[in-house]
C-alpha cells in the first residue's frame, strides 16, 4: 500500500493494523470506473457515517443536559457533508484520496461531496480496524470542540455552520481572527472572519464564540447569502 497508512493516522490519531482498509476507505468510485480497482469505499463510507451518528450521539446523551430536539438539532449541525468535508481537508485526506484520472482532472479532490464521503469511510474502516472505542477516540478528538460549541446555543441560528457550507461550496474555508479586550469580569471580543486571503465580516460578542457568529451573519450578509 506504501505511504497511506502514515500521514494519515498522524493526522487523525489511528495506526491501522490492516493497512488494506485504509487503502479502501480512500479509494473513490471513480477509481473502479476506470477500471483501477475492485472495490470503491461506498460500503464503509454506509458504515462510517452510522458510527459517526452513533459516537456523537452518545456524546451528546452522556455530556449534555439537551432535550431530545435540541441533540436533534446539535447532531444535525455537526453531522453534514459541510463539515465532513471541512474536517477531512483539515486532516490531509484531501491529497490521499484515490480517484480515477476523470474525476482527478475534474478537480475532485476539492469537492465537498468526495471529501465527506472519504471521511466517513475512514471512520468505518476504523471502526472496524480497532472497534468502537478506537473510532470514538478519533472523532471527538475532532469532533468534540464542534459539539460542545454547538450544544451552547441548540436553538440559535447558527451562522458558522451556514457560512461554512457556502465557503466549502466554494473550495473555500473560514478562519477566523478573535481578539478580547477589557476586564475579565466585563471582557468584550471581537472577531474577523477570512477565506482566501480576503476579510468577508466582522463581528463583537461578549464570548468568542458569540463574536464569531456574529462575524459569520456579517459575511453571510456580505455574500448576499438568504439565511442570514
Amino acid at each position: 500500500m506504501g505511504e497511506l497508512d502514515r500521514p494519515v493516522p498522524a493526522a487523525l490519531g489511528h495506526r491501522f493494523a490492516d493497512s488494506s482498509l485504509l487503502e479502501l476507505a480512500l479509494s473513490h468510485r471513480s477509481l473502479t470506473a476506470e477500471g483501477e480497482g475492485d472495490e470503491s469505499n461506498e460500503r464503509l463510507e454506509f458504515l462510517g457515517d452510522a458510527v459517526l451518528s452513533l459516537i456523537v450521539a452518545t456524546e451528546l446523551h452522556e455530556a449534555s443536559e439537551l432535550s431530545e430536539g435540541e441533540m436533534a438539532k446539535v447532531r444535525a449541525a455537526v453531522v453534514n457533508e459541510a463539515t465532513l468535508a471541512a474536517v477531512a481537508r483539515s486532516s490531509g485526506l484531501a491529497g490521499l484520496i484515490r480517484m480515477g484520472k476523470g474525476e482527478e482532472a475534474s478537480g475532485g479532490r476539492a469537492k465537498p461531496s468526495i471529501l465527506a464521503d472519504a471521511m466517513e469511510a475512514v471512520i468505518g474502516a476504523v471502526y472496524l480496524d480497532g472497534g468502537l472505542e478506537a473510532a470514538r477516540r478519533m472523532v471527538l478528538a475532532r469532533w468534540r470542540p464542534l459539539i460542545a460549541d454547538r450544544s451552547a446555543e441548540p436553538g440559535g441560528r447558527d451562522y458558522k455552520t451556514r457560512l461554512q457550507e457556502v465557503l466549502v461550496g466554494r473550495g473555500l474555508v473560514p478562519e477566523y481572527q478573535v481578539v478580547g479586550t477589557g476586564p475579565d469580569h466585563a471582557r468584550a471580543f471581537s472577531a474577523e472572519v477570512a477565506a482566501g486571503g480576503d476579510v468577508l465580516g466582522s463581528g463583537m460578542g461578549s464570548s468568542k464564540k458569540r463574536a464569531e457568529q456574529d462575524a459569520a451573519r456579517s459575511a453571510l450578509e456580505a455574500l448576499g447569502d438568504e439565511d442570514a
